[in-house]
């Protein structure tokens, strides 16, 4: 038998000190599931391509130089050309410019919902956890009776009393969204009460508000994280839902919905004026939900090694 000696290792990740003795640097947790989500190449591939997605609606509608809201009757219902490289829609105006335009009213209503979900959800759930007793059942007992009526229906009801506009459908579609991450946060925040440096900020007199904001909410960025990436695609295909079936934004507003949506009056004829917005609104979802699960991973303690 071959016997092992220390010329036939090599060490990785690990540096030498004077003495002699290979220490392995400290990874942070985050520096850790950094390294891990690099590894996952549908993950990394879906990261690029919504930085290239951000980048074009900041800069996609101006790209052509076509004023993407004038009505121009001569250039209407035009195919995919050099001059127009989507196409143009039923009143004339360049598609591709539109487009753009629709899909960052689409991430702006879908951000602007996750952060209210966030916000709310991850403040009311500390509360919940950290005060308990009858504070803990009056609070769960309000989650319940706005989760026993449908999501749907409120949405319907808001949008009818509110109208069609961009700051109704943020109202419509948040008033009832932050009750599932405030039960997550709920039962995060029931583990870590109980830790050790809660303990200690509780002998030192911190109050109870900047000990949920500074040591009990930063213990769960981990979870919240993943919360943004499942919401943020969601958020986008119900925008897209409801402007399609003329519960959400409205015309002379666009978004991607606007866009399916008279984009399906014209299909027969005019294809193309359906299947670019439809095509960025999947990849968009599409990529959202696989770098999801890449984060999901990526963060998960279990996996780290």
């Amino acid at each position: 038998m071959t016997e092992l000696n220390d010329d036939m290792f090599q060490a990785v990740d690990c540096k030498t000190l004077s003495t002699g003795t290979m220490v392995r640097p400290n990874v942070t947790y985050f520096q850790d599931a950094w390294r891990r989500l690099k590894k996952n190449p549908v993950a990394m591939v879906s990261l690029f391509f919504l930085v290239i997605l951000i980048i074009m609606v900041v800069v996609g509608p101006y790209i052509r130089g076509y004023d993407f809201i004038s009505i121009s009757s001569k250039d209407k219902n035009l195919a995919p050309s050099y001059k127009y490289w989507f196409g143009t829609d039923n009143l004339g105006r360049d598609l591709f410019s539109r487009v753009w335009y629709a899909s960052r009213v689409s991430i702006m209503v879908a951000i602007t919902c996750t952060i209210i979900q966030i916000v709310v959800g991850s403040i009311y759930g500390a509360v919940m956890a950290y005060f308990g007793g009858w504070i803990d059942e009056i609070l769960m007992r309000i989650i319940e009776v706005i989760n026993s009526v449908p999501s749907l229906l409120v949405t319907i009801l808001l949008m009818m009393v509110f109208g069609n506009g961009v700051f109704a459908l943020l109202m419509a579609i948040s008033v009832t969204s932050w009750c599932g991450t405030a039960r997550q946060m709920r039962g995060q925040i029931l583990q870590l009460r109980e830790s050790e440096y809660v303990l200690a900020a509780e002998l030192i007199g911190t109050s109870p508000i900047r000990i949920i904001v500074k040591h009990l909410i930063p213990n769960t960025i981990g979870v919240l994280i993943l919360n943004i990436t499942s919401s943020i695609p969601e958020y986008i295909f119900t925008e897209a839902g409801l402007s399609f079936l003329g519960i959400g934004i409205q015309v002379p507003n666009t978004s991607l919905g606007v866009l399916i949506s008279m984009g399906q009056q014209s299909m027969e004829f005019y294809p193309h004026q359906l299947f670019f917005p439809s095509l960025i609104l999947c990849l968009t979802v599409l990529a959202f939900n696989l770098l999801g699960d890449g984060l999901r991973d990526a963060l998960d303690p279990k996996l780290r090694d």
